[in-house]
């Protein structure tokens, strides 16, 4: 992977798409028939994909662009899988301004312990390659695989930091953890901050090479905004992606175009701005906030909940590890606000009306949790993400 992703930056191999060794046929075949890659790359060597009798290559294919390096297919969940198309210049844009910003220096080894076949593991492989080190790699992230490699940085979801504190694992010599793909609850920053490991969370998607805002600042060259109206956050800047692989008007769609005068008469410049389905806002002190997915509001009772308002405010919690809000149906309140919640100590959970007038006093009554249950950790991604789908088709006891 290190080697073929060297040869996609530099132009001098094919552009990449890295996929999961474990999908299933039907996936895989899926995936070939709709992306058609030239050449099959495993640790059984290389071969032509090949579609089950039946399927042909899906219609209208025009194959990536010229400059592209990687793309990384995303989630059908909601209907066709999409190529994210990343650039040699995006990705490089993106891995440059993550090294400074975090002040790596040349030589510096990063853990990789994400998978490769998404934009974080890929982020650390092209770190490394800049920073002129080989990346250690580990399957997962442990006390003993830190030990081993000796990083100086590395890129984590809160799962994994949360599974090292429990561990009672030091930094030893990480300098920096980059912790992104999911809310950070304060409680698990605060905790890490106590044991001395020096946390930066991040945010972005692999339209944006990754993460794109560090501890609620845009690196260098991003400008980040949100709608006036909808709080739907937008991001420009020279780490966007292209487009999507044979999806044009869904790229018109996520990519808006707007003309900013260079101040120059008679020239004009295009300024690409990606539309995310997230909600932000800015606080006090300008830094950028998630508020969550416009498409997991939670509608109860005729209100609109943010599940990531919820979220920050029962994360603020000592007895709260970890917590995901999702919206069930309810035959009352059409979705009632529900949260997931690890406790810090299993034998000691929170007290859920505690935490419920928490969420009353900081943000209203609609938005405090109707069930708050207590789970020993939440059903994952591939991607190190909690599963929310997951979560809503949890058998819940009833009242």
């Amino acid at each position: 992977m290190l080697a073929a992703l060297a040869a996609a930056l530099d132009g001098s191999g094919p552009a990449i798409l890295p996929l999961d060794p474990d999908l299933p046929e039907a996936a895989l075949a899926r995936t070939f028939e709709l992306f058609a890659p030239s050449v099959l790359h495993t640790e059984k060597g290389t071969s032509s994909p090949t579609l089950p009798a039946g399927r042909s290559l899906a219609a209208g294919r025009t194959g990536v662009r010229d400059d592209t390096a990687v793309v990384i297919a995303t989630s059908g969940s909601t209907g066709r899988p999409k190529a994210v198309e990343l650039s040699a210049a995006a990705l490089i844009a993106s891995a440059t301004a993550s090294l400074r910003r975090i002040g790596a220096g040349p030589g510096d080894r990063w853990l990789c312990c994400l998978p490769t076949f998404h934009i974080a593991g890929i982020g650390v492989l092209v770190r490394s390659l800049l920073a002129g080190t080989d990346p250690a790699f580990a399957s997962s992230a442990s006390q003993a695989a830190l030990a081993a490699s000796d990083p100086a940085h590395v890129s984590l979801v809160p799962t994994q930091l949360r599974r090292l504190l429990d561990a009672g694992a030091g930094p030893g010599s990480v300098r920096t953890v980059l912790l992104g793909g999911a809310a950070s609850a304060d409680s698990l920053l605060a905790e890490a901050g106590a044991a001395g490991w020096r946390v930066v969370t991040t945010y972005g998607m692999s339209e944006t090479c990754g993460g794109c805002v560090y501890d609620g600042v845009p690196l260098d060259g991003v400008e980040v905004t949100c709608g006036p109206g909808d709080g739907l956050v937008e991001i420009a800047g020279p780490v966007l992606f292209s487009g999507y692989l044979d999806q044009p008007e869904l790229t018109a769609e996520a990519l808006l175009t707007s003309d900013l005068s260079t101040g120059l008469v008679g020239e004009v410049r295009a300024s690409p701005r990606f539309r995310t389905a997230d909600l932000g806002a800015f606080d006090n002190t300008g830094r950028l906030v998630i508020r969550g997915r416009a498409d997991d509001v939670i509608n109860t009772g005729g209100e609109k909940v943010a599940p990531g308002d919820v979220e920050a405010v029962i994360g603020t919690s000592p007895a709260v590890a970890d917590v995901v809000v999702v919206g069930l149906p309810d035959p009352e309140w059409g979705e009632a606000v529900t949260a997931f919640v690890v406790a810090t100590d299993p034998g000691n959970p929170p007290d859920p009306d505690w935490l419920r007038s928490n969420v009353r006093e900081a943000l209203s009554a609609y938005a405090a949790p109707k069930r708050v249950l207590v789970v020993p950790e939440f059903p994952l991604l591939p991607s190190g993400k909690p599963d929310r789908a997951a979560l809503r088709r949890l058998e819940i006891p009833q009242k």
